[in-house]
């Protein structure tokens, strides 16, 4: 099973099952997810976290219905292989997005912010 370091803000705006997605997602799009990795079960991340199992099992399902995971029944939760970054760079501005997205920025602060990132590398 892949090792996988999630964390959760309760004090956050931003849900704690997209908090979850952005965080795979990230890990996905970083390598520290493989393709093909086993996940924990739903049960086992919720326990993990301290958070309710409907929450854990949302963001599985979104994820997978997005494309990044596979569910295999009987077998366990799985990174797609086709999930992984497919585009020289891209990958590693999702991540930085989904990271920032994670921590409760907001996509107009996001914008600011590569905005003057961009001025400044000018």
């Amino acid at each position: 099973m892949a090792e996988i370091e999630l964390q959760v803000r309760r004090d956050s705006d931003v849900p704690i099952f997209a908090q979850l997605k952005h965080q795979i997602r990230l890990a996905i799009a970083s390598g520290a997810l493989e393709p093909q990795a086993k996940l924990p079960t739903v049960r086992a991340l919720a326990a993990m976290l301290d958070i309710n199992i409907n929450t854990a099992q949302r963001a599985y399902r979104e994820l997978e219905r997005e494309g990044y995971l596979t569910r295999r029944q009987g077998v366990g939760t799985f990174t797609r292989p086709e999930a992984a970054p497919q585009v020289p760079g891209r990958g590693g501005l999702e991540a930085v997005l989904n990271e920032l997205k994670a921590l409760g920025y907001s996509d107009s602060q996001i914008i600011e912010l590569a905005v003057r990132i961009l001025g400044e590398l000018s």
